[in-house]
């Protein structure tokens, strides 16, 4: 049986890079190089990048187009079929992978890891999953590596609707229901939307959200040393912003 989200990815690619949500590549490009360019004691862009939950392409895609080596890998084959579409019509060699996040194949191999916009984590549905996944992309890394990715912060649907949010934030998802449970940080709603041949689909979705302490502590037992976890707002990635019960998703950078 498919999960929602490999149900809605199956056939969204064309719909996706049209969703406001993913408008914001450059700025959040802009700062992944600056955090590497920290870093690069010797800057070259010779490092290896791993994008997971690489979608269609647009983070790898940018960043191979300023020049650095990148690997995308995603669970979905539609996805990648559109990522490398892109980038065939940028003129760009990247590796689009199809592999789950859950069970990755590299070892030591990158000196960054990135997954935005949910990229995989914290889509799964159950909590051992989804640190399988904060595993996984710590595996890729060589000593010394940086994980940089972005998740749902759970201080937000302490003191705001989930629901709401939802609904006025996109064009095409609707969150007619909130059901977000206290005990176990998740929201477990029914979500309509059009696929890319314009086919309704009702999806029952499993979201899990993190309060900055949970992530923490997940990271610190997979030997992170250097921990920050920042606002995460559309296209302007910063780490002078601080996170806040108004943000709904949380920037995280983390160090080996």
């Amino acid at each position: 049986m498919k999960q929602w989200y490999q149900e809605l990815f199956s056939n969204y690619a064309e719909k996706y890079e049209s969703e406001s949500f993913v408008q914001g590549t450059q700025g959040e490009v802009d700062f992944i190089e600056r955090e590497i360019i920290e870093r690069e004691i010797d800057y070259n862009k010779k490092i290896k990048i791993l994008d997971i939950g690489c979608g269609t392409g647009r983070h790898a895609i940018e960043l191979a187009t300023r020049g650095y080596s990148v690997t995308g890998v995603d669970l979905s084959e539609a996805m990648l079929k559109k990522a490398r579409e892109n980038a065939l019509n940028k003129g760009l060699k990247i590796d689009f992978i199809k592999a789950d996040a859950r069970n990755l194949p590299f070892e030591k191999e990158f000196d960054l890891t990135i997954m935005i916009c949910e990229g995989a984590f914290p889509l799964m549905e159950t909590d051992e999953m989804n640190f399988e996944i904060l595993k996984n992309a710590t595996k890729a890394l060589k000593p010394g590596g940086k994980l940089i990715f972005t998740t749902l912060n759970g201080l937000y649907p302490l003191f705001h609707s989930v629901k709401d949010f939802i609904n006025s934030s996109s064009t095409t998802q609707t969150n007619n229901d909130n059901t977000f449970n206290l005990m176990t940080f998740r929201d477990q709603y029914q979500l309509e939307v059009e696929d890319d041949n314009d086919q309704k689909l009702v999806l029952d979705c499993n979201e899990r959200y993190y309060v900055p302490s949970e992530i923490k502590w997940l990271l610190q037992s997979l030997n992170f040393t250097k921990i920050d976890i920042l606002a995460c707002k559309l296209g302007e990635f910063s780490r002078n912003s601080p996170l806040t019960t108004e943000d709904y998703e949380m920037l995280v950078i983390a160090e080996l």
